[in-house]
């Protein structure tokens, strides 16, 4: 029956993470710098919120776009934190993590031919989505403007069926972040135009040295976005699956009826523990930021200590290394890495060809396992670079 399966189903590909993290699984000698997944544990008062809300039989569904107490903490928090002004009633949906919400807002706004463009290298979970609406991925290399996108490169690939710019600031996989005066640009650029921008801030809480700018508090640019986030990263929270969407009431519309026909709702029990994630800012979330922080400096400095270049991230928990001067493409390296050195790391041309000639490590994993890891490397990386040489 396979043959009858729909075509465009068939030619997706399996994200390089999982995959790679899937043959790893089953050796506990190797050290695993593929995903993001905090390694942190969940805050105690949300755990308590969560066994609370079992106790008292909190487990049936809740109103389709979330519990109306957490749309008003979700509009509070993200109104102290960021600047953004959205009602609880009709402009936040509460979704099965941030991946259900770039899941409906794309199956809402996008129709078979539309454009998306997408700044490469890119995390690889928004392409297939795009691609099940029947549109265009147009992925435009970064590479040369220190792995950002910019108002001139998007300017560049703006055509008639433009529909929407996709903006996943703090990167994954790069880590780089889009400040006040970049954003400016875009927004000069884009305003008042018939494009929607997705802006995927998953990562806005972790940040170095800035804090995190949202577009959407750009004047008059609330109509043209949709705000992606959600609780698995900042807060540790990945297997609650809680994310939300912020945007215009009209958007939120039709994003509620993708997502009430897909899901119904979001847990109801990890929707009451967010409650408590978001109504006050726990002091657990920033002692993680710190500890992501000091983590980013231990890999930054022992990666170009090795004699490898990488991009210093300013937010997220991932470093983006060039290997070019290995002589080994990105699948070469991280193969020989496995077998050799006994780390994992994830092939740069997994976040589209434009990542070719890199590797991706994640370091929101333990210090001890960061310490033995960059020895592995330098180990295994010292004789390759010598051999070059």
């Amino acid at each position: 029956m396979y043959h009858l399966l729909n075509k465009t189903v068939k030619n997706l590909e399996f994200s390089a993470i999982r995959e790679i993290g899937n043959k790893i699984a089953s050796d506990p000698s190797i050290i695993n710098f593929t995903i993001g997944q905090p390694d942190f544990a969940t805050p105690d008062v949300i755990l308590e919120a969560g066994k609370a809300a079992i106790e008292t039989h909190k487990t049936g569904y809740t109103h389709n776009s979330g519990v109306l107490e957490l749309r008003q903490a979700t509009a509070d928090f993200v109104k102290r934190h960021y600047q953004l002004n959205y009602h609880s009633k009709d402009e936040i949906l509460i979704t099965t993590g941030a991946s259900e919400a770039l899941d409906i807002a794309f199956r809402t706004i996008l129709e078979p031919g539309d454009e998306v463009i997408l700044p490469a290298p890119i995390y690889p979970g928004y392409e297939p989505l795009i691609r099940m609406c029947y549109a265009t991925p147009i992925f435009v290399d970064t590479r040369n403007n220190n792995c950002k996108i910019s108002a001139k490169l998007i300017e560049e690939n703006l055509t008639a069926k433009t529909k929407c710019v996709v903006l996943p600031y703090p990167s994954n996989p790069t880590g780089t972040v889009l400040n006040t005066q970049e954003l400016e640009e875009i927004v000069s650029l884009l305003r008042g135009k018939d494009i929607f921008i997705i802006s995927d801030e998953i990562y806005s809480e972790l940040t170095y040295g800035s804090t995190h700018t949202s577009i959407a508090s750009f004047p008059y640019m609330k109509e043209q976005c949709i705000v992606i986030n959600g609780l698995s990263k900042s807060h540790a929270m990945t297997g609650w699956r809680i994310g939300y969407t912020l945007a215009p009431a009209c958007v939120t519309e039709g994003m509620f009826k993708v997502h009430a026909f897909n899901c119904v709702c979001a847990s109801s029990v990890s929707q009451y523990a967010a409650i408590e994630a978001l109504k006050r800012d726990l002091p657990e979330v920033e002692e993680m930021r710190k500890q992501y922080e000091l983590r980013r400096n231990y890999v930054y400095k022992s990666i170009t200590d090795m004699g490898l270049e990488a991009i210093k991230p300013d937010g997220a928990f991932y470093l983006f290394v060039s290997i070019e001067n290995t002589g080994l493409s990105s699948n070469e390296f991280i193969n020989k890495l496995v077998d050799e050195a006994k780390v994992a790391v994830i092939p740069g041309d997994g976040f589209s060809e434009y990542g070719e000639g890199h590797i991706r490590i994640s370091y929101a994993c333990s210090m001890e396992n960061l310490e033995e890891g960059m020895k592995r490397m330098r180990q295994f990386v010292q004789p390759l670079l010598e051999k070059v040489l």
